[in-house]
């Protein structure tokens, strides 16, 4: 089979080193990839959200089925496009991927129907907005943009005074653009995250392995919320019994509620979560393979990924067994210096051979912001390369992949050294 993945951040990158393994697979292409995926697939200048250019070249190359992986191009609707041309596609349809595209639809949704959530309000009207958090007073509170805004459309408020400066930044000062036309104002929870990626086909519904992101950009969760600066798998906090109750209480009447609002779920739903003191709450949905966790849920799989996403499309996901392996998975993040912010790019990489990956490791390395010069790589993005190493035990799996970081040098290399610190029995 001819495969087309969208997309070219580190998530591309170990979705395409997974489906390689599956004996189904005879080419795959990457729109519009980076410079480490270039060695495992034939890169594409098509943007990510260019659906007419993407339609228009899985049918030049006859491709035969198409991995969706980011947000934009879902809730653009990139999959309807990609099914009316007759091409089958792995990801949900637009009206499915307003999980993600509206924060204020899936608040509402989990309202309606008895999904474990924080207590919100939604406003479109920053002054409305300020007399709310004032009128509560109960700090810290959670201020939400509604629609994408890259992983890092929240924050989390400690007093009135930065209540105020986060509404007005989002609403006023379009600091996510368009995304902060409409704001959610919840709750703050307290407990472990969990994040729980799911196979859907609109009917049933297959948790993966649990994983934990580390979001902010410094040791401690210090610092500004990024896209993921590591993440570690299994979570520590998912015990079985938390399992059954999200099963019962959250996956399933998830997948329920979109079945009835019209929208069926077809694809990989996130699922960010907190374990209260009341039990697990869902934090927000993603409608995609999210990113770090991907690189460390991907490699714990055993069972062909491609089988897997074909289950999908033909609605036979409950006629399969996915299976994971019982080992550990560690993902640390090498970024530039200055991401979330200002950062530069160009840097030369050192350390890695011509196929981007270290020589005699155990480790691989997903490349998520660079570009490729002759045999060598350079820095192009904000987070710059996800290092991920398993193995029989947590503590090694961590400690093996801060090795290999070790192996690798860029200029202003920045990356946080407490990755796994919080998932240690």
């Amino acid at each position: 089979m001819k495969l087309l993945v969208v997309g070219g951040g580190g998530r591309e990158h170990a979705l395409i080193r997974e489906l390689k393994e599956s004996p189904k697979v005879e080419e795959i292409y990457c729109a519009p990839g980076n410079g480490g995926i270039s060695a495992d697939a034939t890169c594409v200048p098509i943007k990510a959200v260019d659906i007419e250019g993407i339609v228009n070249f899985a049918k030049e190359k006859a491709i035969d089925f198409v991995v969706v992986a980011p947000d934009d191009p879902l809730v653009l609707g990139m999959v309807d496009a990609l099914n009316e041309a007759g091409i089958k596609t792995f990801g949900p349809n637009k009206a499915a991927a307003i999980i993600e595209g509206s924060k204020v639809f899936s608040k509402n949704l989990m309202k309606k129907y008895g999904i474990p959530t924080a207590d919100y309000r939604t406003f479109d009207k920053p002054h409305e907005a300020i007399s709310y958090i004032m009128a509560k007073g109960a700090f810290p509170v959670v201020i939400k943009a509604d629609g994408l805004a890259l992983g890092k459309g929240v924050i989390i408020a400690q007093t009135v005074e930065e209540a105020v400066d986060g509404v007005n930044s989002i609403m006023e000062d379009k600091i996510f653009g368009a995304s902060g036309n409409h704001i959610v104002v919840e709750e703050y929870l307290t407990g472990p995250e969990v994040s729980v990626l799911a196979f859907c086909d609109g009917n049933t519904v297959v948790p993966m392995v649990s994983s934990m992101d580390h979001k902010r950009a410094y040791d401690n969760d210090q610092g500004l919320n990024t896209g993921g600066m590591g993440t570690v798998a299994p979570n520590i906090h998912y015990t079985p019994e938390v399992a059954k109750e999200c099963m019962e209480k959250i996956f399933r009447p998830t997948l329920d509620a979109m079945k009835a609002e019209g929208r069926p779920f077809s694809g990989c739903l996130y699922f960010g979560l907190m374990i209260t003191p009341n039990g697990p709450y869902v934090i927000e949905y993603n409608c995609r393979f999210g990113d770090p966790e991907t690189q460390v849920v991907l490699p714990l799989l055993k069972t062909d990924l491609l089988e897997i996403m074909l289950a999908i499309w033909e609605q036979k996901l409950d006629q399969i067994s996915v299976e994971f392996s019982n080992r550990y998975a560690a993902c640390v993040v090498m970024a530039s210096g200055g991401y979330p912010k200002k950062y530069q790019t160009g840097y030369q990489i050192d350390g890695l051979n011509a196929a981007g990956q270290l020589d005699e490791e155990k480790a691989v390395i997903y490349h998520a912001g660079t570009a490729r010069d002759g045999e060598m790589y350079k820095t192009a993005g904000g987070r710059v390369l996800g290092v991920t190493a398993t193995a029989s035990v947590m503590d090694r799996a961590v400690r093996r992949a801060y090795r290999c970081v070790d192996k690798i040098h860029f200029t202003d290399a920045h990356f946080r050294q407490d990755i796994g610190k919080k998932n240690m029995p």
